[in-house]
């Protein structure tokens, strides 16, 4: 621009815009937008394009129907769920074809904010030319969807072409496929002409030994129906790679995918398109399932709904908050429905310990008891029995699922103690289909919500089956189905949550826990619920201290603030109302009642004291800032919370600045011993002998012992917990470290997906961890050196199980014993050796005079 003016060229016009706002796509169809500006009369200056702007009406038209890529170029698009294997099916099918003859091969891939189990949509190319298309697909001549739940929520066949082939993966036959189908699917598919066909991938796998991992026989489908090789051709390569990238993994797992291969195209069917319903058969829904139900909330209808349905990008500019701010509990109308298989509660076997609702990572399994007459307009569904706690007599029972929210991870199933002596297979929880009970369980859930929750002060905290009736103020988060890390979470939010500030360190608990465009936050009928805010690795534990700092500074005034007033000779506060709110000791939930009771007394007094005349201006101020600051007398509990990649790493020094200020912090570590959020990479907290990124051989050093380090001040409290070695440890140092009055430390093991487990044993793996001495159950609290006892509890007993067994029960290890068999066996070696060594120096801390 500067030439142009220095040469005077003032009749040339230059107009300039921006493209890939919100990392928004920039198309063909954009640039055509773009230069047909150009071509206007008065063309548009400083333009937006691939937006819509409706606040200051900057955005371009454009034609979304302009295409650009010839013929000769296979387009496919696959939608499936993180957990399934669809993209790391595709990624090998990028290899296969780019490697064989001479074919281009590129690949996008698109996910959402959850973890495993988030929507995952691949875009694919194939051709025999360079590929030079920087965007994502938008015309394919193939499209899959992986999972069946995807054709009522989301527009799948959008960009199919016509005359296109369409593959789902579908619970019913390739008749009853059709019929299913929701009408607006039917009608493009009729109207494009798209050849349908149809697999139970589902159970193929199933059948093969692979549960859910539906990505080989899907594979093999694309292969089949693409064209891109000759089928015989791209079945060897399969089974080619099968081998390359299971190997690491055990014969076994190569097996169960050639087998799952050699079964996929038996159970591979064309769907017989516009085949009229049978008689006593479902007739396809007439729309698309709605992204939110119309009770929501308004916001959440219009610009969160949208969002939920992959519709964000067409949002406007002015349904976006001004200043950013998004509202909380919102999980609860997102009803992903990935679970195939719920669980479901048979009541006549259940004993009501709450285990279930414990370890439950997305507080789907809720439990109550209330009044027998609450049952009259029951769902016809709903199951109760009666109570079985002494406490409870008159009063109903029910443990509640909600379908909608589930993921499946079958945790719950696996810890329940409680079995069926007519069929001992069976227990008190037990996995079925889901689809056939979805409709009755949403009624039930919605009537279970309705149920009031119990008094909290009421119940007895140190009991699990009591304890788990509080309601979890975490809920339906992103997580990955049985994750290790949210019951802990969960817990806390259960025990604290209407009071908590939550200083949260960046990874898996800030995808999981604050990204759009739910969030699993939320609050109960008073409104209350956790503050939570995200920051860095490497400042996180400061954060939280800052929230102590400015909390304890809010305390001394309001205190300040109510004694200055008090003493006021015209003052309607009572000084024994002063006395109370500044002394209260709010040690549990019936004395922070209380609290928050006398709080209410003084913000009437302080109302009615306001709007008396001719009040003294400094009077109206001191009685305005007590009133925004009298909520601060009710005890606040401040939490840091983060992965070992953040305590034990990156954050360890703030960390350590925090345990060593005195300050009534609490910090939680979900200790999976690995970065989970960022690939696995090895960690401080990793242990000896582990795989993981950087540390492919094994890892050579042993895990760092933060617990050890921390008790060194003396003034810390510090728990080491397990939740599926022993539940109610864990339950008993959480409430141990929030009533602890100075810093506490509740480093808690995470199993984890990175680990190689089967997920749905995440809680036995924990139990072998502990029964292995690799993981140690103790707390140590000060304040029983001030009683003149030792400080510290050995919670574990003496390790039963060789830390051979513990360790090669999880891919990490195991993994080493194949790749470097005389490094895994030094590595075991020396790790069971240091397992020993630590139990005897924890022993012998524990057992030392407190007179030394």
């Amino acid at each position: 621009m500067s030439s142009l003016a220095e040469a005077e060229r003032n009749t040339v016009r230059v107009v300039g815009g921006r493209y890939g706002l919100s990392s928004k796509e920039f198309t063909p169809a954009m640039v055509k937008g773009v230069f047909d500006n150009l071509t206007a009369t008065k063309p548009k200056n400083h333009f937006t394009v691939g937006i819509v702007d409706d606040v200051t009406y900057t955005s371009l038209a454009v034609d979304p129907s302009f295409q650009i890529e010839p013929d000769s170029v296979v387009r496919a698009i696959f939608y499936g769920l993180g957990s399934d294997g669809t993209v790391g099916a595709n990624k090998n099918s990028i290899k296969i074809i780019g490697e064989e003859k001479d074919n281009y091969a590129q690949g996008y891939f698109v996910y959402d904010s959850k973890k495993s189990g988030s929507v995952t949509v691949s875009h694919l190319r194939f051709g025999p030319d360079p590929i030079r298309a920087p965007y994502l697909v938008e015309s394919a001549n193939f499209v899959a969807c992986h999972q069946w739940e995807f054709v009522e929520k989301f527009e799948v066949l959008k960009e199919a072409k016509p005359e296109a082939t369409v593959l789902f993966n579908s619970p019913y036959s390739a008749e009853e496929s059709w019929q299913q189908l929701p009408a607006q699917l039917q009608e493009i598919i009729l109207a494009k002409r798209l050849k349908v066909y149809a697999i139970n991938a589902t159970q193929v796998a199933r059948d093969a030994g692979m549960k859910g991992r539906i990505n080989t026989v899907m594979q093999v489908c694309f292969f089949a129906l693409a064209g891109v090789l000759p089928r015989e051709d791209a079945i060897a390569q399969i089974k080619k790679a099968i081998r390359k990238t299971y190997g690491k993994k055990g014969e076994a797992i190569v097996q169960m995918n050639l087998t799952a291969v050699d079964q996929t195209l038996d159970n591979l069917h064309e769907v017989p398109v516009g085949t009229p319903v049978a008689v006593g058969a479902v007739a396809a829904v007439a729309s698309h399932h709605i992204p939110v139900p119309d009770r929501a909330p308004a916001f959440v209808r219009d610009v969160l709904g949208p969002m939920i349905a992959r519709h964000g990008d067409d949002l406007p500019v002015s349904a976006l908050p001004v200043d950013g701010t998004y509202p909380t509990g919102t999980t609860q109308w997102e009803k992903r429905n990935i679970a195939t298989e719920i669980p479901v509660w048979d009541p006549d076997v259940c004993v009501q310990c709450g285990k279930c609702v414990m370890v439950c990572p997305h507080s789907v399994i809720r439990a109550k008891v209330y009044e027998p007459e609450r049952l009259a307009d029951a769902p016809a569904t709903f199951k109760s029995t009666q109570a079985r706690d002494l406490d409870w007599t008159d009063l109903k029972f029910t443990i509640q699922v909600a379908a909608e929210d589930c993921t499946g991870c079958v945790l719950c199933v696996d810890v329940c103690p409680a079995k069926n002596k007519l069929e001992p297979r069976l227990k008190a929880i037990n996995m079925a289909p889901q689809l056939p009970l979805r409709e009755a369980e949403r009624e039930n859930w919605d009537f279970f919500l309705q149920l009031p929750n119990p008094d909290r002060s009421q119940l007895n905290l140190h009991k699990i089956g009591q304890q788990q009736l509080q309601e979890p103020l975490f809920e339906f988060s992103g997580a990955c189905a049985g994750c290790g890390e949210t019951p802990y979470i969960k817990l806390a939010t259960q025990l604290f949550g209407d009071r908590m500030l939550i200083a949260n360190a960046t990874g898996c608990s800030s995808i999981y826990g604050g990204n759009l465009p739910t969030t699993p936050w939320t609050f109960n009928a008073e409104g209350r619920g956790p503050a939570w805010s995200n920051s860095l690795f490497e400042d996180n534990a400061e954060f939280g201290l800052g929230f102590r700092i400015a909390l304890d500074r809010h305390v001394e005034q309001a205190i300040a603030l109510l004694q200055d007033l008090t003493r006021q000779t015209v003052s309607p506060i009572p000084a024994e109302l002063s006395a109370a709110l500044a002394n209260a000791e709010q040690t549990d939930e019936a004395d922070i009642f209380e609290q928050r009771e006398r709080i209410a007394q003084l913000k009437g007094y302080l109302a009615n004291w306001l709007h008396q005349p001719m009040l003294p201006p400094d009077l109206t101020e001191k009685i305005a800032s007590l009133q925004t600051l009298a909520d601060y007398l009710a005890k606040k509990s401040v939490w840091a919370i983060g992965g070992d990649g953040w305590a034990y790493d990156i954050g360890y020094g703030g960390l350590d600045h925090v345990l060593s200020s005195g300050r009534n912090v609490n910090i939680l570590v979900l200790d999976t011993e690995v970065y989970s959020n960022t690939g696995g990479q090895m960690s401080k907290s990793t242990p000896k002998g582990a795989v993981a990124k950087f540390a492919s051989g094994g890892k050579p050093s042993p895990k760092k012992d933060l617990g050890l380090m921390a008790m060194t001040y003396g003034n810390v409290y510090i728990a080491s917990v397990a939740m599926g070695a022993r539940d109610e440890h864990t339950l008993r140092a959480f409430l141990e470290a929030e009533s602890y009055n100075g810093p506490s430390l509740i480093i808690a093991y995470s199993h984890c997906i990175a680990h190689g487990i089967d997920m749905q044993k995440g809680m036995q793996q924990q139990k072998m961890a502990v029964d292995s001495g690799r993981w140690l159950l103790y707390r140590y609290d000060p304040r029983r050196t001030e009683q003149g006892a030792n400080p510290l509890l050995l919670d574990s007993r003496s390790p039963k199980l060789p830390v051979e067994t513990a360790m090669y029960s999880e891919n990490r290890f195991k993994m080493l014993s194949r790749s470097n068999p005389e490094d895994a066996k030094r590595l075991l070696k020396e790790a069971q050796a240091e397992v020993n060594t630590r139990w005897q120096m924890y022993q012998y801390l524990a057992a030392r005079p407190t007179s030394l």
